[in-house]
């Protein structure tokens, strides 16, 4: 073999993080004709955060590279289709104050010719407007019909899924249908050369596991990137306040609905979030310890139990508690390592941004892949710069939910502290008053959030339209064929609760015909 070639991938960690790159790049590189082989090290005694319950729309295309079947896929993890997310309690936390971020898009054409139809049409709701996702959300309705085909869809959609099937979903598929090697035993020493360069994992067991190139999945203890490479890490907490979560599964009773999208409440000092599964809701409570305690977060959190899960005990809710830093590396590429997942960086689960980061930077990798080590500070080099840019951006659109917020609780009010909005966000809302947001403001290839869904946040809660005299007749016509469409979804789509039902005999992890 050259001693120039990458042809043993080693990644440390499992859970979603570690099992999505095994699978996803044993698959992709397969197809390559990239020959490599995987090794996956998972400590057996360290249990996963396991929170990560929301996904994007990305999975699809990831779960049809990895070759596993929609329908077994859907029964193997108790999971349900995700089209967005629904906010309640965000503007001012009175009675109706809620608003939706749904995937599919408004209507083809300039945003701003859109963006003033609807604002000249009186006060419907802007994703109402644009959409018919958005009362297909109201109605718990499922975004396809169970004849067609696998990963296609009346309207755009992602998943909720357990975290903790969908990482043995992972495991089983890696380890009997791609050829990746399963270690079970802790990583007790990392050997490097002069350069910094990792050269092989020791073992607990005193085994030692050769690489050319190392992931980093091993959580928020970041034993490569941060441990070994001594990168960095970089704390936004000045930005995101909040540092706290409680995270609970509850039982549901047997037909109830299944909810078409995350639902996230505001509370006094953060939000919770409502994610239903076919058998049991996760629920969860995040906040900042600077403005809540924990008493007082389980508080909320029981409290809405209370009111929003019938037949539920609030009493009997023990949900696990986080502490989580806020922030991400300074380098995500360091030498011969590469974090993917917590040891790359962490943000509150607003709008589910953990999973999809992980899925863009093995997209990243596996479309740029080191065949040969020189090439390696270059792609890294760019990865960095690609990842920061990333980073940056979401922070950027979880913040401006929070910015637009007119609540009055001292959380609230910190929130919206000049100090803590990132320059660029606040340039682009002075902007905004003037003019939709548009490509130019988002220009990278992949952006994670678009203009629209910029658009969806701002408009939903409330920020005023530009005054404009775009008048374009085709985005009238545009929004009467969105209120055409609805009607005729919401009289063919089946219920969340029917369609899953439906799968229940699939079992396994089958691969695509």
């Amino acid at each position: 073999m050259d001693e120039g070639e990458v042809r043993r991938i080693v990644i440390v960690g499992g859970g979603t993080a570690g099992w999505l790159s095994a699978c996803f790049l044993a698959a992709e590189l397969r197809s390559r004709r990239v020959d490599v082989s995987i090794t996956l090290i998972e400590a057996p005694d360290i249990p996963t955060i396991g929170v990560g319950e929301g996904t994007w729309p990305t999975m699809r295309g990831t779960l049809r590279a990895i070759g596993i079947a929609e329908d077994n896929f859907l029964a193997a993890c108790d999971a349900s289709f995700k089209q967005g997310s629904v906010f309640s309690g965000w503007v001012t936390g009175e009675p109706g104050d809620r608003y939706q971020h749904p995937f599919t898009p408004p209507p083809a054409g300039a945003l701003d010719d859109i963006v003033a139809a609807w604002a000249g049409r009186g006060d419907q709701p802007f994703a109402s407007a644009m959409t018919a996702q958005a009362a297909v959300i109201d109605r718990d309705l499922a975004p396809r019909q169970p004849n067609m085909p696998f990963y296609a869809g009346a309207l755009n959609y992602a998943y909720h899924l357990d975290a903790g099937k969908f990482a043995a979903l992972l495991s089983s598929r890696a380890t009997g249908h791609l050829g990746v090697t399963h270690v079970r035993d802790r990583v007790r020493n990392t050997v490097a050369d002069d350069r910094g360069h990792l050269l092989a994992v020791e073992l607990a067991s005193g085994d030692r596991v050769e690489g050319d190139l190392f992931i980093d999945c091993s959580g928020h203890a970041a034993l490569l990137i941060g441990g070994a490479c001594g990168v960095p890490f970089i704390d936004r907490s000045d930005v995101l306040l909040n540092d706290r979560a409680l995270a609970a599964q509850v039982s549901v009773q047997p037909g109830t609905p299944v909810a078409s999208a995350t639902v996230a409440t505001a509370h006094r000092a953060g939000w919770l979030w409502d994610i239903g599964l076919p058998g049991r809701r996760g629920i969860g409570c995040v906040y900042s310890s600077r403005f809540l305690s924990d008493d007082d977060a389980l508080a909320v959190l029981r409290a809405y139990v209370s009111a929003n899960v019938p037949g539920a005990d609030p009493a009997a809710v023990e949900p696990r508690r986080i502490a989580f830093p806020t922030g991400h590396r300074e380098r995500f590429w360091h030498g011969n390592c590469i974090a993917i997942g917590l040891s790359a960086g962490f943000l509150e689960p607003l709008e589910a941004s953990a999973i999809v980061m992980i899925e863009l930077s093995l997209r990243a990798l596996a479309e740029n892949f080191p065949r040969q080590r020189q090439a390696m500070p270059f792609l890294a080099g760019r990865f960095n710069d690609l990842f920061r840019y990333r980073w940056d951006r979401v922070i950027e659109f979880l913040k401006l939910h929070y910015l637009l917020s007119k609540r009055q609780e001292p959380y609230w009010q910190a929130q919206r502290d000049p100090a803590a909005v990132p320059q660029r966000l606040a340039e682009l809302v002075a902007l905004w008053r003037h003019q939709p947001p548009s490509a130019w403001d988002f220009p990278q290839v992949d952006e994670i959030f678009s203009a629209e869904s910029h658009a969806y946040i701002l408009y939903g809660m409330g920020f005023p339209p530009p005054a404009s005299t775009a008048r374009d007749p085709l985005a009238a016509r545009a929004l009467d064929d969105v209120a055409q469409r609805t009607r005729a979804l919401c009289a063919a789509l089946p219920t969340n609760r029917s369609y899953l039902s439906s799968l229940m005999p699939a079992q396994g992890a089958a691969a695509l015909p």
